[in-house]
């Protein structure tokens, strides 16, 4: 049973779990060990690590609880990143590549922890002509039209030298977690 939503609704990504053998997460025990931290109305999205809850902290706040959450209850130490409802929100009214990201499952959306340093966007041009691409503020939108995986672009965004903490979602997975807090908001 959920806890009733307390404080403002936050969409928790976690990078690198539940992937074949490694770091494996039960999501009902990562939505047990977070009602028990006192995060409020926990509900969880598909096995990659997709949360959303409700709490009064910061989402920055949210996300070095979570990490150490984790740490303690499931022994992993994954890079854990956080936006408000509001601004998952303002990441899909942006959609910079709408007209041509026709497939939403080839549509990603990669989370930075931060905003990027200057030439960020260059670097990622330097990597690849054929997948269209947008830096806006902590998020880069890329278009894979043939396939996801094993692209120079993907692998750039998905590579831990970046410089920077940073976990991907389909466009489908993204507008999904935004219904999923606007739902809970309405309870």
């Amino acid at each position: 049973m959920r806890k009733p939503s307390a404080g403002s609704r936050h969409i928790v990504l976690l990078r690198g779990i539940n992937l074949v053998k490694r770091n494996r997460i039960s999501m009902a025990e990562l939505r047990t060990a977070l009602e028990a931290a006192e995060y409020g109305d926990v509900r969880t999205y598909v096995q990659s690590g997709n949360v959303v809850l409700s709490s009064r902290a910061s989402p920055e706040r949210v996300a070095k609880d979570v990490n150490a959450l984790i740490k303690k209850r499931f022994g992993f130490d994954i890079a854990v990143l956080v936006r408000s409802h509001d601004e998952l929100a303002a990441v899909v009214q942006r959609n910079p590549l709408a007209r041509i990201a026709t497939n939403p499952k080839g549509y990603l959306v990669t989370f930075l922890s931060h905003e990027p340093p200057r030439g960020f966007a260059d670097d990622l041009a330097s990597v690849t002509t054929q997948e269209p691409f947008a830096v806006i503020g902590r998020e880069v939108y890329s278009w894979h039209p043939d396939r996801i995986g094993r692209t120079p672009l993907w692998e750039r965004l998905a590579s831990k030298s970046l410089g920077l903490e940073a976990t991907s979602r389909n466009w489908t997975t993204v507008t999904t977690l935004v219904s999923m807090a606007e739902d809970s908001n309405d309870r």
